[in-house]
């Protein structure tokens, strides 16, 4: 019951009981008015006088004496239903300023009773410091060990945070799985909140043990302070979001204190992210293509599909500003169909020889469906599966190899190729190289580019490379750019080479000019290409 129907209710009750209380008041009233008289009479009756006992005196006495006793029980009742009201009031009142599962403020006391702090801390000539606190990966807790078990962290991490606070600060849980203290500081020691913060770092770093097996949790933690570009608590509260948005970029387990240049990137990337999502269908973000060569012929065999950014305001973008916005905000899905469907289009009618390389997302793998779009991606584009591979980093086997075994064994029946991206830089190579049918093994370019100054590189991409040849896998190396570097390759028996030696990436129109010069366009384009052949039963299926 909340504070405000209680009140009704108990302005109802004393409504209806005004009657009863009237009643009763007038009852006592004609008691006393009575009872002298009637007793008098009485008691001269039961001593032999002749006094004659007015027996409707009597009655009205007792029915006077009955109206008192239940004005008197209701009177009672009366008092504990109110308070009874009081208590519940009391206790809608606490929920209304308090999280139930940890006891701290929610997000509105923290406002309110945070305003006040923050109008006495100016007038100290204090400052003000706010550390909001987020669980890194919460999600993954709840959908692992069920939410009784997230319920548990929540408290543990609440009673960590209020160990290591002031005493005087104020707690709250502001969300889910991020909490809020704000503390007084002299403005001369911003390190007493930077140890606060690490301390809390550190000790939510450590193991949580229950149910007999141990949580790994830890948290990032944005600080903001009062006396520096901010105006109200709410804007010392919204400045400490930010920092903790970039304490999560950095890598999370971490904190990181707010500054100006905090809100003018995520500003950026708000505007990114729009015009990412009217990019997508709009088809300003293209397909290049990054040229793949046959090392020992120095013959095109095909090309690298990357994605760049057209803005109409802002030029050209590259992928490592708007891919991890796609990445984060969802979007990869739409973005990769999308680029795979213009590259389909404008590879269909070059050399049959030639072909593409996708490099797929690892959020892309989660998809159980991702094998059926790319698939029917190719069907409505007309382009062959047998020139299509399929690039996946060995980072994105990690998640779910059951399912990216699954996808991959689709894609495979279609007749698309696999290739394992960045050779070398993950874990278990070995494992995932016998785990999945690749066709092809690409040997990262940090490696390649430092072959010729790092006996430690050149032993690693040699060792890749005989590796291939034992398991019948050709390797592709990427990032060549000088001759040196392509040499040295050709003489360890790498078989085909990318970089920026054989050119940059290029549009569509300028990569149709180059194969156009070197005679590698379809004699006769058919832009009405029926599907390869195959697909569409397993399609129907």
């Amino acid at each position: 019951m909340t504070v405000k129907s209680a009140a009704r209710f108990s302005l109802r009750n004393i409504s209806r009981e005004f009657m009863t209380g009237a009643v009763t008041g007038a009852a006592l009233l004609l008691f006393v008015g009575t009872a002298g008289t009637a007793v008098v009479k009485a008691l001269a009756h039961w001593h032999g006088s002749d006094a004659v006992i007015d027996h409707g005196l009597v009655a009205a006495l007792l029915l006077n004496a009955a109206l008192i006793m239940f004005g008197w029980f209701r009177y009672r009742a009366l008092s504990e239903e109110l308070n009874t009201l009081s208590d519940a009031g009391r206790h809608a009142h606490a929920l209304a300023q308090r999280d139930p599962l940890t006891g701290f403020l929610n997000r509105r006391s923290l406002s309110e009773d945070g305003a006040a702090l923050f109008a006495s801390t100016r007038r100290r000539g204090k400052a003000m410091a706010m550390l909001t606190i987020d669980i890194d990966h919460f999600k993954s807790v709840n959908d692992l060990h069920g939410y009784a078990v997230g319920d548990l962290l929540l408290a543990h991490v609440a009673e960590t945070i209020a160990a290591i606070a002031p005493s005087t600060s104020l707690l709250a849980r502001l969300g889910a799985d991020e909490f809020a203290c704000t503390f007084v500081f002299d403005s001369a020691h911003e390190n007493v909140a930077d140890r606060i913060a690490e301390r809390m770092v550190a000790g939510l770093a450590l193991p949580f043990r229950t149910n007999g097996f141990d949580i790994h949790s830890s948290v990032s933690i944005g600080i903001a302070r009062s006396d520096r570009d901010c105006a109200s608590v709410d804007a010392l509260l919204r400045n400490a979001d930010i920092a903790l948005h970039a304490a999560k970029t950095a890598g999370r387990s971490r904190h990181a204190w707010f500054d100006t240049s905090m809100e003018r990137s995520l500003q950026l990337r708000g505007e990114l992210e729009a015009g990412l999502r009217s990019a997508i269908p709009a088809q300003e973000v293209v397909p290049y293509f990054e040229q793949q060569v046959d090392l020992i012929t120095g013959l095109i065999t095909g090309f690298e599909v990357l994605a760049r950014w057209e803005h109409p305001t802002r030029g050209m973008i590259a992928p490592d500003v708007f891919i991890p916005i796609a990445e984060e905000t969802g979007l990869i899905g739409d973005l990769s169909l999308s680029i795979m469907r213009q590259a389909f289009a404008a590879a269909r009618d070059w050399d049959a020889g030639l072909t593409l390389s996708v490099n797929v997302s690892p959020l892309q793998l989660r998809d159980a469906w991702l094998a059926q779009k790319i698939i029917k991606t190719l069907v409505e584009t007309g382009f062959p599966a047998s020139r299509l591979e399929i690039e996946i980093t060995e980072s994105a086997l990690f998640d779910n190899l059951p399912l990216a075994q699954s996808i991959v064994g689709s894609l495979k029946n279609q007749g698309i190729r696999l290739a394992l991206d960045d050779f070398g830089t993950g874990y278990s190579s070995l494992a995932h190289l016998r785990a999945l049918p690749f066709d092809r093994i690409k040997i990262d370019r940090s490696f390649v580019s430092s072959i010729l100054d790092n006996p430690e590189s050149m032993a690693i991409v040699n060792t890749i490379v005989r590796l291939g040849d034992s398991l019948n896998l050709p390797t592709t190396a990427e990032g060549i750019e000088d001759a040196a570097i392509e040499e040295r390759l050709r003489g360890m028996g790498c078989a085909k080479g990318q970089g920026y030696l054989y050119g940059r990436p290029l549009g569509a129109a300028q990569v149709r000019r180059l194969l156009a010069e070197k005679r590698l366009l379809a004699q006769r384009p058919d832009r009405n290409v029926p599907p390869p052949r195959g697909i569409a039963p397993r399609l129907a299926g």
